[in-house]
């Protein structure tokens, strides 16, 4: 679906910033157990399988109700391409939220953020060993800056847990593999919307036997009474939250292009982490800053080392190339 530019893309990049930093700071403060003000609901598996049974009731009131979901809505999905390329994959994105999810349980959101700056690069690599992508001397440099900052900012972790630290790497494992299936058993390309719709049945599915065998059993008083100890109201909330960043990613895409959505990643990021060390008072130190920094430096010189610049400014504001660019 493509988004028709009502607004300055400005605005979408608000909304999808604002959305996506939400969610994130909305997960931690449920998941968080070390302030009595959090939400002390530390059951990540639990929180993915919600957010994906909620998914999965709305994509389909939309597909039948709008035309919200082309991809969805226009499928020529059979059982045997499903078995092969959505079941899968659904097992990968099942397994990269409730990864990246336990990592709150025991990571600053700052440090998490860092140490997603890799995800890209890590995508690549698969990419590159499935015989998908090319390695070029120029990649190479860039990955190995990226992963060079991502040590030094470990390195600089005062609140160093290893236990999180590992739970992060699995989770950006699983998101690259999950990238690279889509990539390559995927035939219809799918707006985000649609991804959710074929995807979410089949995380709630298996995230529903994951909580049954590792979180059922902590919850010592069942569980009614941890729902009715947090809130309904915050988990509808929270819920509601996940499905709105969905709807602003498919704006920003229909308004936009990849590399501004890659950039504004790298704001986000920043903003979440001056933002997590105000509210969350998470400590980010000289050497973390310095890492990090390396990192995206080299992170958004990956991702755009190959970018016409003055074609992108036309191609998303939809002026004239012939008109200069502004001073």
């Amino acid at each position: 679906m493509a988004a028709e530019k009502r607004f300055h893309p400005s605005v979408y990049i608000f909304m999808w910033i604002a959305c996506s930093s939400v969610v994130i700071i909305y997960n931690k403060w449920i998941l968080d157990t070390e302030k009595e003000s959090s939400g002390n609901f530390p059951y990540p598996i639990f929180l993915t399988l919600w957010h994906m049974i909620f998914m999965t009731f709305v994509t389909r009131l939309m597909a039948k109700y709008t035309n919200m979901l082309p991809g969805a809505r226009n499928s020529k999905m059979t059982w045997e391409s499903w078995t092969r390329s959505v079941l899968p994959i659904g097992v990968f994105f099942s397994a990269s939220l409730i990864f990246n999810n336990y990592a709150y349980l025991h990571l600053s959101v700052s440090f998490i953020q860092m140490l997603k700056a890799k995800t890209p690069l890590v995508t690549l690599l698969m990419l590159w060993s499935a015989g998908l992508q090319q390695l070029t001397k120029p990649l190479l440099f860039n990955i190995s800056g990226v992963v060079l900052g991502v040590i030094i900012a470990s390195y600089g972790e005062i609140q160093f847990v290893f236990t999180g630290f590992l739970f992060q790497e699995i989770g950006i494992l699983f998101e690259a593999a999950r990238l690279v299936l889509m990539q390559k058993l995927m035939t219809e390309k799918l707006d985000p919307l649609s991804t959710m719709y074929f995807f979410a049945p089949i995380c709630a599915f298996l995230n529903s036997f994951a909580f049954l065998i590792f979180e059922y059993g902590k919850m010592e008083s069942g569980l009614v009474a941890a729902i009715q100890a947090l809130g309904p109201a915050v988990l509808i909330s929270n819920a509601m939250s996940a499905f709105a960043l969905n709807m602003a990613l498919v704006l920003l895409i229909g308004c936009t292009s990849s590399l501004v959505l890659t950039l504004c990643g790298v704001l986000k990021d920043i903003l979440l982490i001056t933002f997590s060390m105000m509210v969350f008072g998470s400590i980010v130190t000289t050497t973390q800053a310095f890492g990090y920094s390396i990192a995206l430096f080299f992170l958004t010189r990956y991702k755009t080392m190959n970018t016409d610049w003055r074609k992108e400014y036309h191609r998303i504001t939809g002026k004239d190339e012939e008109r200069p660019l502004p001073r």
